[in-house]
């Protein structure tokens, strides 16, 4: 038996519908079969030899009708086949995806925050720099950053091949990075952190479109976190290496060691970017690394999760798409909520300036600001499979702020070095829940796929908006303590807590009004069906009809 059994999928909604009718009627509804990999423990060759045994005694030995129990096993046997099909197919995708976009978003941190560490030893001074210019250098980033969002995701949306659209992106932001190490004043490093924006608004929004595109609801925040993985785990990593890197590279042929710093990150990066071309996957129905029948695969699934194919319609233009997200109000919602959770945030900017409050030299700073990032790292993973288990969403995403807001208040309230050090820790668990912000939205607007795109696009580009004034929020003048910027930040994550709980509402009630329509849609024998059901299950009809849903949006 092999995916020869998987019926042809093809692009238009009705296609999907008819064609995918005998997968969704092994497993009851679509969301039973989406769990598949997880509730399911694989079958061996011999057991399904064994199936295949029986079917042939049955065909040979029984004449007297027992065509139903021959009908029964060969659809356990089908399957059994699909659901170890499904495992390899994510499986595969787990080994090659994920790992390159760890790797990237490594670097796009790296990229970015390098002029935080260079900043300690002799940014600031070599190129004659104000605190006010210094801040507007952060912030200016995020001129370029934020807008070109939209118009990327709506350019990965249509492009064939978004592995060499994305490779592409990240060569540039390594050239940009690298030239970095040759300005000269204020004007030269305000071109190069505007033009770095540009290349590095392509990845994380475009990274998450991508993994939309591959992975169900139920698979989506755990990846989600392992691709935010690499962006903690490089905040330690970034630290580690500009410790290494400012401590021996001074001088060396002449050259500063904080201009060496961003020599050796854009090569690295320029290297990463060559090699996600031929890496990462394009879209399931063209990955060139996927049989014909994977990538079949690849689409049933995506079109079972959602009750509908997971393409665009040729009424679903890229400018439809934009214009749909943001008549949205969860899209509104989900854009001011990022706005004030990154202001609230906005701390990682000036992690290393923060930690050097402590009192400590150049090297141990840059060394003592790494453990709190593993820490978050091995959190974030845990809250998001915990979030993937249980389907919800907004609580996951809530409780790190809490602990956010708990590291401002100890902040506030003492100057002693072992609290503030501690909070630290606190406060870096934050992005253990923002980590699965864009996973929220990516199921609150789940087709079509150019309105799924647009939303992610304008969400994360205008949300960044929070960093950007967020460059302001952390004043030289106000340390060593910084008591007013953690109460700008401690304020932002109350209102962001706010507006959290408000796009939950709106779900809850957008799911009441799918229940009502279900139930005013069942009808005649389709009603009298599922009564029989709970009358022999021994449970409400509303029970009944519950493990029939469709589908629904978490919250």
């Amino acid at each position: 038996m092999s995916l020869q059994t998987l019926p042809k999928l093809a692009t238009r909604e009705s296609d999907v519908e008819s064609e995918s009718a005998p997968l969704l009627a092994n497993a009851n509804d679509h969301e039973s079969e989406t769990a598949f990999a997880d509730t399911q423990t694989p079958v061996s060759k011999q057991d399904a030899d064994s199936v295949e045994e029986r079917v042939r005694f049955r065909d040979q030995h029984d004449e007297t009708g027992s065509g139903s129990n021959h009908e029964v096993e060969g659809r356990v046997l089908i399957a059994e086949e699909r659901r170890r099909a499904e495992r390899e197919l994510v499986r595969k995708l787990d080994h090659r995806l994920m790992p390159c976009l760890v790797v990237i978003f490594i670097m796009n941190y790296v990229s970015r925050s390098g002029i935080t560490s260079a900043r300690l030893k002799g940014l600031e001074h070599d190129l004659g720099l104000s605190d006010m210019q210094f801040d507007t250098v952060l912030a200016i980033l995020y001129v370029s950053y934020c807008p070109t969002q939209i118009p990327s995701n709506m350019i990965i949306n249509r492009v064939k091949r978004p592995s060499i659209y994305i490779g592409c992106c990240v060569v540039l932001w390594g050239l940009t990075s690298g030239s970095t190490s040759l300005t000269r004043g204020f004007s030269d490093i305000m071109w190069c952190r505007v033009l770095i924006g540009l290349p590095e608004a392509a990845f994380y929004p475009g990274a998450m479109y991508l993994l939309s595109r591959w992975y169900t609801r139920k698979e989506l925040a755990f990846r989600s976190a392992i691709l935010y993985f690499g962006s903690l785990i490089s905040m330690a990593f970034s630290s580690l290496m500009a410790a290494a890197i400012l401590a021996n590279m001074e001088n060396v042929m002449g050259i500063r060691a904080w201009r060496w710093l961003f020599i050796i990150e854009g090569a690295i990066t320029i290297v990463v970017g060559i090699s996600a071309m031929y890496i990462l996957p394009d879209f399931p129905h063209n990955t060139r690394w996927l049989t014909p029948d994977e990538r079949r695969l690849a689409q049933v699934r995506l079109a079972e999760d959602a009750g509908e194919a997971d393409e665009d319609t040729a009424g679903d233009s890229a400018w439809q798409g934009v214009k749909d997200a943001i008549t949205d109000p969860k899209v509104a919602l989900f854009s001011i909520m990022m706005v004030t959770q990154l202001l609230g945030l906005s701390f990682v900017n000036f992690f290393p300036t923060i930690t050097a409050t402590l009192g400590y030299s150049t090297t141990v700073t840059l060394l003592i600001a790494s453990p709190p990032w593993l820490v978050t790292s091995i959190a974030c993973l845990f809250n998001a499979w915990h979030c993937d288990r249980t389907g919800e969403r907004f609580f996951h995403i809530a409780i790190p702020w809490f602990g956010v807001m708990l590291g401002y208040i100890i902040c506030i309230m003492t100057s002693n070095t072992a609290a503030r050090y501690f909070s630290l820790y606190l406060m870096s668990l934050g992005y253990a829940g923002f980590a699965l912000t864009l996973v929220w939205l990516s199921g609150a607007i789940p087709r079509p796929p150019a309105k799924r795109a647009a939303a992610i696009g304008l969400v994360n580009g205008f949300g960044n908006l929070g960093n950007a004034v967020g460059a302001y929020a952390w004043k030289a003048a106000w340390g060593p303590l910084y008591r007013p910027s953690m109460w700008i930040a401690l304020i932002s994550l109350i209102i962001t807590t706010i507006l959290g709980l408000c796009i939950r509402t709106n779900l809850i009630l957008a799911n009441k009004k799918l229940d009502r329509e279900q139930l005013e849609n069942v009808k005649g024998a389709a009603r009298e069906r599922i009564e029989d059901a709970a009358r022999l299950e021994g449970i409400t009809f509303e029970e009944a009809l519950e493990r029939k849903k469709g589908f629904r949006y978490l919250y």
